[in-house]
């Protein structure tokens, strides 16, 4: 049995690695074509493009597992078939799951590997290789990549609106600044045209203060300079909006907790949170679906096998992306939401082998 169980193993990692390369070059390839252009445009050297798709082939590699990992599997089994070994099995006594039980193992391995990569590697990569595309082939300037515009802070009992903050300079440009009290009641606003970070604090500039008096009434005072006595520091305004595959699983936790304590929604970050955890996944449920596809009659034909896998792919990522966007949404919560179309394929996967078996 553990002779069989390496044979088949190794035949299915030989078939993945094949596949696992034809589709990693086919996205680069495409991906080359459309963007080519705009390396070229930009007048970019031939070393930030040759980065640029270096960096981005960890994320393809973890995009391309799943579908590659089902081919290979339908073209293992298939070869198999057509050459017998099947029936050997079969009349050996060995059920369908004995059969599958190596296959199932070694895509269980494969999706904590790709879990890994996606969050070790991957998070990294992408981020090296969306900066190469700002800087190099779109060439962003200066001020678009030091400057956040129309941000909302929700702080301690407090909210601020800035028009623009300047990453460099430490710099907003027309702020405005709620204190509430215990109540949640407004005590005191503060209107500035210009806030500057100087030796360690924050200095507003040309603004009018109104603080809350007796009888719902308000003190408006007008002032050049004042010290604004807040906690945040300039890094807390120097916010870059990050792709999800450029942060991990605990990074994206970590936001989208910072998200829900400013008081906003978080949950799309929850939603792309759990993703993180159910994408690799979908190696085992291609293998348990792919499995009693194999050993099918149509197996033994193998473009219609390949045919049908394909089919199963681009089903499970119109469920996949269908449940997500639900999830963004909210009609479904988020955990379920990452999750739905692993659980659907996964019982119907395990429905069709029973089926088989009899």
């Amino acid at each position: 049995m553990r002779i069989l169980s390496r044979y088949l193993t190794r035949e299915f990692l030989k078939n993945l690695l094949l596949c696992q390369s034809i589709f990693l070059f086919l996205y680069l390839f495409i991906d080359f074509v459309q963007k080519v252009d705009n390396f070229l445009e930009a007048n970019a050297s031939a070393g930030p493009m040759v980065a640029y798709f270096l960096y981005k082939m960890p994320y393809v590699f973890v995009q391309m597992m799943p579908p590659a990992s089902l081919i290979a599997l339908l073209i293992t089994f298939s070869i198999m078939k057509k050459n017998n070994e099947i029936i050997a099995m079969r009349s050996c006594g060995m059920s369908v799951f004995s059969i599958a039980r190596p296959i199932i193992a070694a895509c269980f391995i494969l999706g904590i590997a790709v879990f890994l990569v996606s969050e070790i590697i991957v998070p990294y990569s992408s981020s090296e290789s969306n900066r190469i595309w700002k800087n190099d082939a779109q060439q962003w300037r200066p001020d678009q990549l030091n400057k956040s515009y129309a941000i909302w802070y929700r702080g301690a009992k407090a909210i601020y609106w800035i028009r623009s903050f300047d990453h460099q300079k430490k710099t907003m440009d027309t702020a405005i600044f709620y204190f509430f009290d215990n109540n949640f009641r407004l005590a005191k606003r503060i209107d500035a045209r210009k806030v500057v970070w100087v030796n360690g604090r924050w200095r507003a500039e040309e603004g009018v203060i109104q603080r809350a008096e007796s009888g719902g009434k308000y003190a408006v005072e007008r002032f050049d300079h004042l010290v604004l006595n807040i906690p945040e520091l300039p890094e807390t305004f120097m916010k870059e909006e990050k792709s999800p595959e450029e942060m991990s699983y605990w990074q994206l936790e970590r936001y989208a907790n910072k998200v829900r304590l400013e008081g906003y929604d978080n949950t799309r970050y929850l939603v792309d949170m759990f993703v993180k955890t159910a994408f690799p996944w979908a190696i085992l449920m291609m293998a348990v679906l792919g499995i009693p596809i194999s050993l099918a009659k149509l197996s033994r034909r193998l473009p219609l096998a390949l045919t049908a896998g394909i089919g199963i792919v681009f089903i499970y990522m119109v469920v996949f992306g269908l449940s997500r966007s639900l999830g963004l949404s909210g009609v479904l919560p988020p955990l379920l939401s990452a999750w739905l179309a692993n659980l659907i394929f996964f019982f119907i996967g395990i429905y069709w082998m029973i089926h088989v078996e009899k």
